[in-house]
């Protein structure tokens, strides 16, 4: 029995590490229905534009317990796309988890925080502006990942966060191949593995806690090559004709990114070994900046002619920069490298619609990586769009046997106040 279990066990890992694609004939067959010639045109050619998507149904009981049904579409676990900033979302996650841990020294994720530098290319951060009180906290990095993607955001939970707790927490909460190994700045594998020391401080700068430095000892597993394009051109802008090597690099799947979303969204509808520790001011704070938008947010203020209601909501973001007010997206978007990636949860509280979608695409007709020519506005927008739309109406058509109880996502949003304050316009996302 135990040598059965063995060769069973060794039987799944060796499936597992030669994934295939997978298309469930149900979602096919409803993406087959959309018209859209341009969507039609990139469903036509999985092998040019490399998207994945995972459609996911969900649907309550008596008591409002929701099931989640995934189907897939062109699925596969090994075909590589870059996930950038989708994993912004895990390290927000991660980071209030950490946050919990320091809760007994006085310190939530409102407590005001410093960067100091330690090792070759690391940034002190003293200060922060868009905060209404001018200083750096874990809630202030939260709201700017979520609301317009920032990348200075990312970059500071995953040096509070570290590199070998982030992946070691990953991997012991179910996700084995999933990889977080660098910031959003230029730095080598070596410098990525270091993290600043971080002081905590009240307001009036008096210490509260001091993070040491860190340095991830653990070794990764870059068996399996993942390389893209044709061309990239390079740190000192030439061109070189080889595919750029990602194997090293920031690595998801879009399963992981469901998964991920659903175990904050609805935490009993996971694994316990699956679900963040937080308290419930947590899960409220992520409700509130994975749904609100930058005019509905004083601090940070931005220019919201430039960051409107769609910006980072790509399965509505088509023509006019507004949402219908019914509806709210409780989401995390990526994009970088010609590849677009969205995965969210959609209510829809006038007609009782609930449904999650996460996909990505790669959309890049030179091939060529970091030349800045993408063909996002063309290709890129417009798929996620109509494929967002596509899912939704029929959603809206389909007969459920109990209407959901949205309630849990309803939210009173804050309202922007008109200070006289300069919004921002130039952000690095």
């Amino acid at each position: 029995m135990r040598r059965f279990t063995i060769i069973f066990a060794l039987f799944i890992f060796s499936v597992s590490s030669i994934a295939q694609s997978r298309t469930s004939k149900f979602l096919s067959d409803i993406l087959g229905a959309e018209k859209d010639s341009l969507f039609q045109s990139v469903i036509q050619h999985p092998e040019i534009y490399r998207y994945q998507i995972i459609y996911t149904q969900i649907n309550r009981d008596k008591n409002n317990v929701p099931s989640f049904t995934n189907y897939y579409f062109n699925y596969d676990s090994l075909l590589y796309f870059n996930p950038a900033s989708t994993v912004k979302m895990p390290l927000a996650f991660l980071s209030l988890e950490k946050l919990k841990g320091l809760k007994q020294k006085g310190i939530d994720k409102f407590t005001p925080m410093q960067y100091d530098s330690g090792y070759s290319r690391q940034t002190i951060l003293h200060k922060d502006s868009t905060a209404e009180n001018g200083l750096p906290s874990i809630a202030q990095f939260i709201r700017k990942a979520f609301l317009v993607s920032d990348n200075d955001a990312y970059t500071r939970m995953y040096e509070f966060v570290g590199q070998q707790t982030t992946n070691r927490r990953l991997h012991e909460m179910g996700y084995p191949d999933m990889r977080i190994t660098r910031r959003f700045m230029r730095m080598n594998t070596d410098e990525n593995r270091h993290t600043n020391p971080i002081r905590f401080i009240k307001p009036d700068g008096t210490l509260i806690y001091f993070q040491p430095p860190a340095y991830n000892t653990d070794s990764f597993d870059f068996s399996h090559i993942n390389k893209m394009g044709k061309a990239y051109i390079n740190a000192q802008d030439s061109l070189i004709n080889e595919p750029i090597d990602f194997t090293t690099a920031n690595n998801v799947t879009v399963y992981h990114l469901q998964q991920l979303l659903q175990s904050v969204l609805f935490p009993n509808s996971v694994p316990a070994n699956r679900r963040f520790h937080l308290e419930k001011a947590d899960y409220d704070f992520l409700y509130r900046y994975l749904s609100q938008y930058s005019s509905e947010t004083d601090y940070p203020k931005y220019d919201t002619s430039l960051y409107y209601d769609s910006y980072v909501k790509f399965f509505f973001k088509q023509g006019g920069h507004s949402i219908p007010d019914y509806i709210r997206v409780f989401n995390k978007v990526g994009w970088a490298y010609g590849c677009l990636t969205d995965v969210s949860y959609v209510v829809d509280f006038k007609n009782k619609v609930e449904f999650m979608l996460t996909a990505t695409i790669y959309v890049n007709s030179d091939n060529v990586l970091n030349d800045d020519k993408y063909d996002y506005d063309n290709i890129g927008y417009p798929f996620m769009y109509k494929l967002g739309q596509c899912v939704y109406n029929y959603e809206l058509k389909r007969n459920r046997k109990y209407k959901p109880d949205l309630s849990k996502f309803i939210i009173h949003y804050e309202k922007r106040k008109e200070d006289g304050r300069p919004a921002l316009k130039e952000i690095d996302n």
